[in-house]
């Protein structure tokens, strides 16, 4: 009986949260392994020509079905003409897969980035990005269970379910742009700092929903970010990342830092070690902890739950898992030895 009133639960929140997606969205902890999912203008902001990144999400298991959720990005950085401007070209892929209805979302999405140099004397970009793809979402009707399939006493699994979904699936077009600044700090073109803003959600998506009758649209989403590089000695910096999102009457915060320290050289190092701590307003208290040996590197992160949820998940929320891989090429065009390009 237990086991059936929590699946019934799960089933009830799944379809509220398919009708009411106004702050819905896909989000990471480690959303600075994601930075085309917080602004499309971020593609680029790196020391490299190439970057391809993926950041793997499972949570909730101590209470439920577990969700997960896979990133995937990459992002090409092209010198155009003689300038000092930069053009990125990339993509974000997502997959999620949600609760005992499996419910999954599949984004493909292609995004550029124009980067247009402000200085003659240092790093200093005014980014303007675009993104946008197609969205499918879809859910497995068999395994639906609902009170019409409990008489009572006993669950018939065989019973119609009672819901009247015109499909288990629906796709629609999603489109987001965003502006950003980035500049170096000081003397040190390893300090620096960049700030951006993003439009998610910008076409307002209509028909979302498995129930056509609700003619739900998709709320916009407002995405501010910023972050700061700061070196602390020959060796080390800190890295300090934030993002506040803005969707409908619902609001999100995040943000932390990371210590770094170069294990092998000050100038160009292999062997990088890195360490630190965000915290999610209100939700989670996250530790983050990552080995880089160049162009590859590895993070890993725990969410400890802190919110009204904590009664039934005991502290535990999201564990999630990053991959990255970032190299210069070896081209006419590569910006290994460019005195300015844009980075972070």
């Amino acid at each position: 009986m237990k086991a059936i009133q929590q699946k019934l639960l799960w089933v009830t929140l799944m379809i509220i949260s398919a009708q009411t997606v106004r702050s819905q969205d896909i989000h990471f902890s480690q959303f600075n392994e994601a930075p085309l999912l917080r602004n499309p203008a971020l593609a680029g902001l790196f020391s490299g020509d190439l970057r391809l990144q993926s950041v793997y999400r499972t949570q909730w298991q101590s209470v439920t079905t577990p969700y997960q959720t896979t990133s995937l990005n990459g992002e090409y950085k092209i010198h155009v003409g003689n300038s000092e401007d930069y053009m990125t070209v990339g993509a974000q892929v997502m997959l999620d897969r949600a609760g005992t209805i499996a419910m999954s979302a599949t984004h493909i999405l292609p995004a550029l980035n124009y980067h247009k140099s402000l200085s003659e004397e240092k790093n200093m970009y005014l980014s303007l990005g675009f993104m946008g793809g197609l969205v499918q979402r879809r859910f497995d009707r068999g395994k639906v269970t609902t009170n019409t399939q409990f008489d009572g006493v006993t669950y018939n699994p065989g019973a119609t379910d009672g819901e009247n979904f015109d499909n288990a699936s629906y796709s629609y077009f999603d489109g987001t742009a965003g502006l950003s600044f980035n500049t170096q700090l000081n003397d040190n073109p390893d300090n620096n700092f960049f700030a951006g803003v993003a439009l998610h959600h910008f076409n307002r998506p209509s028909n979302i929903g498995f129930y056509t009758a609700g003619k739900t649209r998709l709320a916009p989403k407002w995405v501010y970010s910023a972050g700061a590089r700061l070196a602390t000695s020959e060796f080390s910096y800190v890295t300090f990342h934030a993002d506040h999102s803005q969707q409908g009457a619902s609001s999100q915060t995040i943000g932390g830092a990371i210590y770094t320290y170069k294990l092998d050289s000050e100038v160009d190092p292999v062997y990088l070690i890195h360490g630190g701590l965000f915290v999610r307003a209100k939700d989670a208290i996250i530790p983050v902890a990552k080995l880089e040996v160049r162009p590859l590197s590895i993070s890993v992160s725990y969410d400890a739950n802190i919110s009204k949820l904590n009664a039934a998940s005991n502290g535990r929320g999201g564990f999630e898992l990053g991959i990255s891989y970032q190299t210069f090429l070896e081209r006419n065009s590569t910006s290994r030895n460019a005195v300015r390009c844009p980075r972070f």
